[in-house]
């Protein structure tokens, strides 16, 4: 078994997603996952991998990308066979579409949409399906389901957050003795009156949606829209995201504008450049004209 290995060796493998561990000695292998998803299958199959070819440790990234440390430089491609087998592969670094980072909004009782289905159906055709592209500096996508910002999709290179915003309809309302969608609005955006229809203001509103489930006489109701920010970063040198002056209503439409956004900073990204710096050098408004346009 080859044990030894020069700096081009490491360089190559950490494009694999093997990143050298502190030491210089040994690597952690990066398995992708789907926003944090894995099958029972897949979690046992992992946890073999750690015994048999790491310290046998397990461990998540930031963005539920999972992490076997301490494997052998030549025990590399033997990782690389079990993990394939398992029906995983390992990648998640340099200058790419990065895997995509999900709350659980499919499953949250607060959740206005399957955040897990779009971020799926995000990573299949932007991160699997422009694996070989490389752009000026790495690209980070987050999903989030409600205004809770629990993935902070606004700290991304692109954020994808849903929204549903209520609408009244007067002559539906009953009037109740007590008002639910006074008591559902946990920002006192409802003043519920003793006689005629509760008052919504507007400027005060989350756009939760809470209030739409809660209506007995389905007086109140409402969709779910789709606000995408731009040029978020953590980090160092944190900036947030700004949303665009357009929310989207499909999953296509949602699609379609990650892809502009792809184009645009591989056309004209400057090396190193990330989205913020791309929209900051050329100026928000000139770049949003050119996606929305």
């Amino acid at each position: 078994m080859t044990t030894s290995f020069s700096k081009a060796d490491a360089a190559a493998l950490l494009a694999q997603g093997f990143l050298q561990n502190q030491g210089g000695e040994s690597f952690s292998g990066r398995i992708l996952t789907k926003s944090g998803r894995l099958t029972a299958e897949q979690v046992i199959g992992l946890a073999e991998a750690a015994r048999k070819f790491g310290s046998g440790q397990v461990s998540f990234t930031t963005r539920l990308n999972v992490e076997i440390p301490g494997i052998p430089y030549g025990k590399i491609p033997a990782f690389k066979e079990h993990v394939a087998a398992c029906g995983l592969v390992t990648g998640g670094t340099g200058p790419k579409v990065r895997p995509v980072l999900s709350c659980k909004g499919g499953v949250c009782r607060n959740g206005l949409f399957d955040t897990f289905g779009l971020a799926g159906e995000i990573t299949e055709r932007f991160v699997a399906g422009f694996r070989d592209l490389i752009l000026p500096n790495k690209l980070k996508i987050g999903v989030g389901g409600c205004p809770n910002n629990c993935a902070k999709p606004d700290l991304n290179d692109v954020g994808v957050s849903g929204r549903m915003k209520p609408v009244l309809d007067k002559e539906a309302c009953t009037n109740c003795p007590e008002c639910l969608v006074q008591a559902a609005c946990q920002a006192s955006a409802v003043t519920a009156r003793e006689e005629g229809p509760p008052i919504i203001d507007e400027a005060r509103c989350l756009e939760c949606g809470r209030c739409v489930s809660a209506c007995l006489s389905g007086a109140v109701t409402g969709r779910v829209r789709y606000e995408f920010f731009l040029g978020g970063r953590w980090g160092k040198l944190a900036v947030p995201g700004r949303p665009l002056n357009r929310d989207f209503e499909t999953w296509e439409e949602v699609l379609a504008m990650i892809g502009k956004v792809i184009r645009l900073v591989a056309d004209r990204g400057l090396k190193g450049e990330r989205v913020s710096g791309v929209v900051e050098r050329l100026g928000f408004a000139e770049v949003e004209k050119a996606l929305l346009g």
